[in-house]
């Protein structure tokens, strides 16, 4: 205990004998696990807010449909038996809230363009506490009971139909007997949300309007929010999942977000190998500068090592006292480093980062402007234990060379 004690010692204090150049070696070790910190943080907290918004805006958790609908949207594929999923959700504690929806696939037109457009027939309560929908109204008022065929357009479908507050459009699809229905809408709000695409495809109407004019009930869709919020945590979705695949007709098909949007499932599941990758460049490129510096100590102080080596220290305790430098050397930079990583995150976590130069490119992932960067207590021990490695691996080269010399040959070399 007392030997090994020594030799941590020996080796903190020969890393310092050349002050300048272990602190510029530490320097570059820092600043470099900043920037990968920094990039890992940065890549996370971009990810993370496009998949949240998807599940947010677009796919919910979990979504119900018929088969025959996914396999071939038409307006009379609907939910069989809606009624049974309804009961097993007020059922259940792990639900939030649910919105069940009527959807068409036609056409608006205003006196200037005619567009296609998916027709969201919901009903304003439990549409709004599914989706932030009703926040994202930047002109008017959400849908309510109040008024003769209301509909919500964003701000992308108003610009290019030259809609504003109060404008008539004209909404036609093809209604339940395959003949065309229409009718006259009067904009009662303008949205705005992340996703240009979501923005471009759909607008909203109530529910019991869109059913009137198709001569059709029930729903196509029901979307499920749960009280889960972590997008991570796929096992209380899938849990959900099979209680309401199991109360549903066999017609019907559950689906969750990673279903829905196998992309963004991709995205997730490849974040562990983009960080990979990131640490992996970094810890190369550190290597070879800590396999430079212990080159350099070690060969300036060969003859030093051959006297130790001739005064009965054994080899086994030379090579542990170059290894023990240079994990000195990575446990310093490491600690250092993902000290000011978790700094700099914590800064950065309560401002967020900003890109509002960039929305357009944003907006057609479905990412804020705004988002906040995230690195897991687990990524930073991740990382320390790879630069403590990578000082390790690094020292070997070096501690070998020295090894390979005979005390006598040691001790002649000059340097």
């Amino acid at each position: 205990m007392r030997a090994s004690t020594q030799l941590l010692t020996l080796a903190w204090r020969n890393l310092w004998r050349n002050k300048l150049r272990t602190s510029i070696m530490l320097g570059a070790v820092v600043f470099g696990l900043i920037g990968v910190v920094a990039m890992i943080g940065f890549i996370a907290g971009l990810y993370g807010n496009m998949i949240q918004n998807a599940i947010a805006w677009q796919t919910s958790q979990l979504q119900v449909h018929n088969q025959r609908y996914l396999d071939n949207p038409d307006i009379q594929d609907r939910l069989i038996d809606p009624q049974a999923l309804l009961d097993e959700l007020a059922a259940l504690p792990q639900v939030a809230a649910w919105s069940e929806r009527f959807v068409a696939e036609g056409m608006v037109a205003s006196a200037r363009a005619t567009r296609g457009i998916r027709i969201n027939g919901v009903q304003p309560a439990e549409e709004a506490a599914v989706t932030p929908i009703a926040d994202a109204v930047i002109e008017g008022q959400w849908l309510d009971d109040q008024g003769r065929n209301p509909v919500l357009v964003s701000q992308k479908t108003a610009d290019r139909l030259r809609l504003k507050l109060g404008s008539k459009v004209v909404l036609t699809f093809t209604d339940g007997q395959g003949d065309v229905a229409g009718a006259a809408f009067r904009v009662r709000g303008i949205f705005q949300t992340p996703s240009t695409a979501f923005d471009d495809g759909n607008l909203f109407v109530r529910k019991s309007d869109l059913t009137a004019l198709a001569g059709l009930d029930g729903s196509h869709e029901l979307a499920i929010r749960l009280t889960e919020t972590d997008y991570q945590a796929i096992e209380p979705v899938l849990r959900v999942k099979q209680a309401l695949q199991a109360a549903s007709a066999p017609q019907n098909r559950v689906r969750d977000w990673q279903e829905i949007q196998p992309m963004l499932a991709s995205i997730l599941g490849q974040m562990g190998i983009s960080n990979a990758i990131i640490i992996g460049i970094y810890v190369v490129a550190m290597g070879f500068g800590i396999i430079n510096i212990m080159l350099m100590s070690v060969f300036e102080r060969t003859r030093e090592f051959g006297v130790l080596m001739a005064v009965g220290m054994q080899k086994h305790k030379v090579f542990a006292l170059i290894l023990l430098e240079s994990a000195w050397l990575g446990i310093c930079g490491g600690l250092l480093g993902v000290l000011a990583g978790l700094g700099l995150m914590q800064i950065l976590q309560r401002t967020g980062i900003s890109l509002g130069g960039m929305a357009d490119g944003l907006g057609a992932f479905g990412a804020d402007t705004l988002f906040y960067p995230v690195v897991t207590g687990q990524e930073y021990g991740l990382i320390f234990l790879t630069v403590v490695a990578a000082s390790l691996l690094a020292a070997l080269y070096p501690a070998r060379q020295i090894l390979r010399k005979r005390p006598a040959e040691a001790m002649a070399e000059k340097h």
